[in-house]
Order: C-alpha cells, then sequence, then structure tokens
C-alpha cells in the first residue's frame, strides 16, 4: 500500500511540476485513453516557477507530515517518509530536470546528504533558520526555492533527542527547475 501511494504522489507531482505521468511524450500527444497529454513546457518566468516551487513545496511537506502520521511507527524499523520521497525525487530529476534535496536548518542532519552544501544551498538554510518564509534565486537559467519543513515535538524525538524544549524546529526543501531560455510561440 505505501509503494502504490508513492506512486500516486509521484505521478500528481509530475503534473504540477509540468511534467506528464508518461515520460517521453510531448506536448499535445495523446494518452493511451485518447486524452491530450499534460506536459508542459518549463516555466517561462519567475513567477510562474514561483508558483509551480510553491505548490511542490506544500504537496511535499503536507505527504511528508501525512506519510509520518500514519505510515511511520520509530518501532517497526520502516523506512522513513522522507527517505521514501527521496525516491521520488529521484524521478522527478530524471524524467523533468527537477531538483528536490532535504535540508538540515535548524537541528544537525540526520542523513549526511541532507547537510547544505553549495552557494544555493548554504544561502536557503541560512535565510529558513534566520525565520524566511521562503528562500529564492535565479542562477544560470534556474529557478531555486526553499521553503520549511516543520518539525515538531513527535519529529524531535528522533531529529533532536537531547532537547530543552519541544518547540517547533525547521528542516528545509530545496527545489531548482529550468527557467525557460527561449520566448515561447
Amino acid at each position: 500500500m505505501m509503494r502504490s501511494g508513492l506512486l500516486q504522489i509521484s505521478a500528481i507531482l509530475m503534473l504540477l511540476a509540468g511534467g506528464s505521468i508518461f515520460p517521453g511524450q510531448t506536448e499535445g500527444e495523446s494518452l493511451p485513453d485518447g486524452e491530450p497529454s499534460a506536459r508542459i513546457e518549463s516555466a517561462g518566468t519567475v513567477t510562474e516557477a514561483r508558483s509551480r516551487a510553491r505548490i511542490l513545496h506544500e504537496t511535499l511537506h503536507g505527504s511528508l507530515q501525512v506519510m509520518h502520521r500514519d505510515f511511520f511507527r520509530e518501532d517497526e524499523g520502516l523506512t522513513i517518509p522522507s527517505r521514501s520521497l527521496e525516491d521520488v525525487f529521484s524521478e522527478l530529476k530524471q524524467s523533468y530536470d527537477l531538483e528536490l534535496h532535504w535540508l538540515a536548518v535548524d537541528t544537525p542532519a540526520m542523513n549526511v546528504d541532507h547537510q547544505p552544501t553549495g552557494e544555493m544551498q548554504l544561502k536557503a538554510a541560512g535565510a529558513l533558520k534566520d525565520g524566511d518564509a521562503e528562500f529564492e534565486a535565479v542562477f544560470e537559467d534556474r529557478y531555486y526555492f526553499a521553503g520549511p519543513i516543520r518539525l515538531s515535538a513527535t519529529c524531535l524525538s528522533c531529529h533532536l533527542s537531547r532537547r530543552s524544549s519541544n518547540d517547533d524546529r525547521a528542516a528545509g526543501l530545496m527545489i531548482s527547475m529550468p527557467l525557460q531560455t527561449e520566448p515561447r510561440d
């Protein structure tokens, strides 16, 4: 059940990201049942990229919270939901050149891959740590967006087991996508 739920989430995210659930399909090409494809072009403006990134961020943030609540039990040895979503990230990268990356912000990284690296990730983590609601930048024809991922007291039992407060903390999600470099017809 968990795997099929992830596949459904993956398909929804690909459509929201401007992709098709059938990689390699071109715009206007029909789906197997005769419906036109949902594939759209890369974002043409920063405003369009920002809207797409905000939708992706909120979808993944909400999915992570629900998956943790409904499926994860620390004592059952299951894969943690953030790791399961990395499989979705990989598919989005391969099929649509979307890059998504978890960022450690207010707590030490539980996975060394979540430690911010590179200029954009370091700037994004710093902005989120300073309390900014989001971070955005454009660099080399890519749009970068980062938003906070809430770590509640339940999350902190693993993320920060030795703490003096149950106040929410934040991790982050960095999203980058190509911007269209040629004018649209």
